[in-house]
């Protein structure tokens, strides 16, 4: 009996690779996270929305993608104790080494165009340096791709409900709910769910302000400052007391 085909690179031998690659030299590597997203959502939501839009693009596009890389950079969700419990973040440092090690494997056996897609916006904080090692060292094609959500979710103007002050397209809103819904319901517990807005953390004074889960500020009607705030310095259901221990800086 035959092997089934496929475009996920777990699911092929050597040979099959191989075949692909006169055909095409183009691969995806979906990148996820594991993370916080509220009461209601699971910690998975950004990798079950990133490998769902990688496996569709694969399809269309006739081009291998490698299995999902789970763990990502998100050491602004590990939280206060009990407040990001399940979180899982590699450092910057560790981050980029994946990222390049991972494209060096499939340089060296022919990818020359890599294609990383995220739907978690702060992986892609940490990755122009080594993005650019690679363009600088092997000449290959490399980019990454945020999927259009959180900030840029106007692609889904039109059929968004929430109102602007509600942030419906950031993180664990009304987008976000909605991929995971549409990934398996049985995931959601809409019971759990709370409504919030960001805010701009306290100890940094009434002058500033925020309208999303960015990393910038609003100072006197400019956002271009950029704070490295933790996840719960923004929103008040993920704001809970210091518990027994402290909490040891990291990552």
């Amino acid at each position: 009996m035959s092997r089934r085909g496929s475009l996920n690179l777990s699911e092929m031998s050597h040979v099959d690779v191989a075949g692909m690659l006169k055909k095409t030299d183009v691969i995806l590597l979906p990148m996820g996270s594991l993370e916080k997203h509220g009461a209601h959502l699971p910690l998975g939501t950004d990798t079950f929305t990133t490998i769902k839009v990688v496996e569709r693009a694969a399809e269309l596009a006739q081009v291998i993608y490698t299995p999902i890389t789970v763990v990502g950079y998100s050491p602004h969700h590990m939280g206060q104790i009990n407040t990001g419990s399940g979180t899982l973040t590699f450092s910057s440092e560790t981050y980029r080494r994946v990222v390049y090690d991972l494209a060096k494997s499939l340089i060296y056996h022919g990818f020359n165009k890599l294609v990383f897609v995220t739907h978690h916006g702060s992986n892609s904080k940490v990755i122009d340096p080594v993005l650019r090692t690679l363009r600088y060292e092997t000449g290959c094609f490399v980019c990454w791709y945020k999927t259009p959500t959180e900030r840029e979710y106007s692609i889904l103007g039109d059929i968004i409900e929430g109102p602007p002050e509600e942030t419906p397209g950031w993180h664990a809103g009304e987008v976000e709910t909605s991929t995971v819904l549409a990934y398996d319901e049985t995931l959601v517990d809409m019971e759990q769910a709370v409504q919030d807005r960001t805010h701009a953390p306290a100890f940094m004074g009434e002058k500033f302000s925020k309208k999303d889960g960015s990393g910038f500020v609003n100072f006197m009607g400019a956002e271009n400052t950029w704070v490295p705030m933790e996840h719960h310095d923004r929103y008040h259901w993920q704001s809970f007391p210091w518990n027994q221990r402290e909490r040891t800086e990291v990552f």
